[in-house]
C-alpha cells in the first residue's frame, strides 16, 4: 500500500481524530507525492513561463508541459499530442466544445440529456437564450440512469450539429456507453462532445477507438493534478470548425496580431498555469504507471464493497446501477428521516466521513432520480487511495445511522439530530 493510502485509512488519535475523505467527484484527495514535488522543484528551480524566452529555464518549462501533452496522449490514445488544449478546468473546457461551435450565423441543434451536469446545461442554455441553439435532451432510465443509445439516434434531426453525452454521471455513478454513441455520431457525421470529468483517470477511455471528437475533462480529480487544470482534447480536423473563443499573447508570431490558427496555439491565449500543468503532468504519469485498467478494477472493487455493505439496510437506499456493472464509485445515498445535509453532518460529526450533500450541480439529474424535491442526496464518492477497509467502515457508519434513526419514535429533524450527533 502507497504511502498516500497507508494516510487515507489510518487509525484515529485522541488529538486528531480520523478524517476519511470520500468528496473524490468534487476534487481528488490524497495526490500522488510526486504531483507536489514536481510542482515545488518548478517553483523553486525553474519559475519561468514556457514559450516566453530563449533561456534555459523557459525552454525547459516549454519541454514540461509539452511532456504532459504527450503523457494526456498516451493515456487516452489520441492522434497528436499538441491537440490537447489546456484549459481552466473541465467547465472551461466544455466552454470551448460548446461555444467554439455555434454562433451567429452558426446555428443549429444540439442533443444532450437529463444525465447531463451544468457545465453542459448552462452553455447550452445561454446559447439557446441568444437563439443560436436547439436542444433536445434525452431522457435517462430513472433506476440506472443509463441512456439508451437508440434514443439519441432517434433524436438526430438534419441540423444537429453536436452530440454531448457526459460519460460517468456525478449523482450516480453511472458510465455511459460512449462507443455505442460514438459509433452512431461518427456515422450521421455529427460531432460528439464527452465530459469526462467523473471517468478521466478512473476508468479507461480511448478518443479514437470511442470515435470522440471533443474529449473534456478536469485536471484535478480523477488525473490527480491540481486545481485550476483541465484540457480539452480537439479531434485532428475538428479545429476547422472549432473557433477561439478567446485571443491574446501566445509567445508565438507575435509580430501578427492575429491569434495563430495552429494548434495548440490557436485555443491558448495568455501565460500558462505552468505550476499546475506540471503537477496534472505527474498525475497523469502516475496513472500510466499504474495502469488505468488497474485502477478502473480496483474501483470496482470498492464498488462492490460498498453495495454489499448497504443493499439490505433498512431505511437507507443508493441511486443508479444497482450492481458493479455500468457504474463508478460515486454513490447517491438517503437515509429515510434525514435531510442530505443532516445525514453529510452526522457522517462528519460521528465518524469523520466527508461527503457531499445536495444537488451536485446536475438539476436534472436529480429530478430524473426522484431526489430533487428532497434537497438532492448525500453523495460519497471513492478514489485510488482508498482501501476495501475505508469503504467498509463507510458502508457501516451508513446502516449504522439508519438503524438509529428507525429506533426514533419521530423523524430527525433540527434538534432531534443533534441527539444523534451527541
Amino acid at each position: 500500500m502507497s504511502d498516500e493510502a497507508k494516510s487515507s485509512s489510518a487509525s484515529p488519535s485522541p488529538a486528531s481524530p480520523r478524517r476519511l475523505y470520500m468528496d473524490n467527484a468534487a476534487t481528488s484527495f490524497p495526490k500522488p507525492r510526486q504531483v507536489l514535488e514536481a510542482m515545488v522543484r518548478y517553483s523553486a528551480g525553474i519559475g519561468a513561463s514556457a514559450g516566453r524566452g530563449a533561456y534555459r529555464e523557459a525552454v525547459e518549462a516549454g519541454g514540461m508541459l509539452s511532456e504532459c501533452r504527450r503523457r494526456l496522449n498516451r493515456l487516452f490514445h489520441g492522434e497528436n499530442s499538441d491537440h490537447f488544449i489546456f484549459t481552466l478546468n473541465c467547465s472551461d473546457a466544455l466552454n470551448l466544445a460548446i461555444k467554439g461551435l455555434f454562433g451567429p450565423g452558426r446555428a443549429g441543434h444540439v442533443i444532450c440529456s437529463q444525465i447531463d451536469h451544468n457545465s453542459i446545461l448552462r452553455p447550452l442554455n445561454a446559447l439557446a437564450d441568444l437563439g443560436w441553439v436547439e436542444q433536445t435532451r434525452v431522457a435517462i432510465d430513472p433506476s440506472s440512469g443509463l441512456l439508451d443509445p437508440q434514443t439519441i439516434a432517434k433524436a438526430i434531426r438534419p441540423d444537429t450539429r453536436l452530440i454531448a453525452v457526459t460519460h460517468a454521471s456525478n449523482v450516480t455513478g453511472t458510465i455511459q456507453p460512449i462507443r455505442e454513441i460514438g459509433k452512431i455520431a461518427r456515422r450521421h457525421g455529427i460531432p460528439l462532445l464527452v465530459d469526462a470529468a467523473q471517468s478521466a483517470g478512473h476508468w479507461p477511455i480511448d478518443v479514437q477507438a470511442d470515435f470522440i471528437d471533443l474529449l473534456a475533462a478536469p485536471g484535478h480529480k480523477g488525473l490527480l493534478g491540481p486545481l485550476g487544470t483541465g484540457f480539452l482534447y480537439v479531434r485532428p480536423g475538428m479545429e476547422k470548425v472549432l473557433r477561439p473563443i478567446k485571443e491574446g499573447g501566445t509567445g508565438s508570431v507575435s509580430e501578427s496580431d492575429r491569434q495563430p490558427d495552429f494548434l495548440p496555439d490557436k485555443y491558448e491565449p495568455g501565460s500558462h498555469n505552468a505550476i499546475g500543468i506540471i503537477g496534472l503532468s505527474e498525475g497523469v504519469n502516475w496513472i500510466l504507471d499504474q495502469g488505468v485498467e488497474k485502477l478502473a478494477r480496483h474501483g470496482t472493487e470498492l464498488c462492490g464493497t460498498f453495495i454489499d455493505g448497504i443493499s439490505d439496510v433498512e431505511g437507507l437506499s443508493y441511486f443508479g446501477p444497482h450492481g458493479i456493472k455500468n457504474r463508478l464509485g460515486v454513490f447517491s445515498v438517503a437515509v429515510e428521516g434525514l435531510e442530505p445535509h443532516e445525514l453529510a453532518a452526522v457522517l462528519e460529526s460521528n465518524y469523520g466521513i466527508l461527503t457531499r450533500s445536495g444537488i451536485h450541480c446536475a438539476p436534472l439529474a436529480h429530478l430524473a432520480i426522484g431526489t430533487a424535491a428532497a434537497g438532492g442526496a448525500t453523495r460519497l464518492s471513492f478514489g485510488p487511495f482508498l482501501s476495501g477497509q475505508d469503504v467498509q467502515f463507510a458502508a457501516d457508519a451508513l446502516a449504522d445511522v439508519a438503524m438509529t434513526i428507525r429506533q426514533q419514535s419521530r423523524p430527525a429533524h433540527g434538534k432531534d439530530v443533534q441527539q444523534i450527533v451527541s
